[in-house]
């Protein structure tokens, strides 16, 4: 067995077992304890000078936002993320308050620890998640108009999957991890 394959097997079943899901059943509901627990993952999440500058939009169906946010997701995603339980606007704070610092350049990174929390979180109570950037950024941001200083990074789509996770994933070694940001790129 390759080395890889040896050591994916030793990793936590959390992170082994995470995919994400191309469909999702739209009966799944996310209610208000899971919502909740969800948030509070992602709460927890160590952050930069304990800036944590993150926020989120929860929506989920039938509620007004949910209807605010369907239209601006590309039809790439429109398939599958409209029946998920839960859609949930990533942001983040990269103004940096009572400070000269105009951007913060660990914001974004900070942002991804909270979403990788809150991801992980659902994986732990059985709902899958897929992150995405396909959406009209521009017109979200207009939809929605965040607090000067806020910036919409991402979405994640919770539920419950429909489909289950591929028989082979690919994932670059982690030989590769190492050494790609000093290898030269082959044609």
């Amino acid at each position: 067995m390759p080395p890889d394959l040896q050591q994916t097997e030793q990793i936590h079943a959390l992170l082994a077992g995470r995919f994400s899901p191309r469909r999702f059943d739209p009966s799944g509901v996310v209610d208000d304890p899971t919502l909740h627990l969800l948030l509070e993952a992602a709460r927890w999440t160590p952050s930069a000078g304990n800036s944590q500058p993150w926020g989120f939009l929860p929506v989920r169906p039938g509620e007004p936002d949910h209807a605010r946010v369907l239209p601006h997701l590309a039809p790439s995603s429109h398939r599958w993320a409209k029946d998920a339980g839960l859609l949930v606007v990533a942001l983040t704070r990269r103004y940096v308050d009572d400070t000269d610092l105009l951007y913060s350049e660990f914001a974004d990174y900070d942002l991804g620890q909270a979403v990788a929390h809150l991801s992980i979180q659902a994986q732990a109570m059985g709902l899958s998640t897929h992150q995405f950037r396909a959406f009209d950024l521009e017109a979200l941001t207009e939809e929605l108009r965040p607090r000067p200083g806020w910036a919409i990074v991402s979405m994640i789509a919770v539920g419950t999957a429909a489909d289950e996770p591929p028989a082979l994933r690919e994932r670059r070694s982690t030989a590769d991890l190492r050494a790609a940001p000093w290898s030269t790129p082959t044609a």
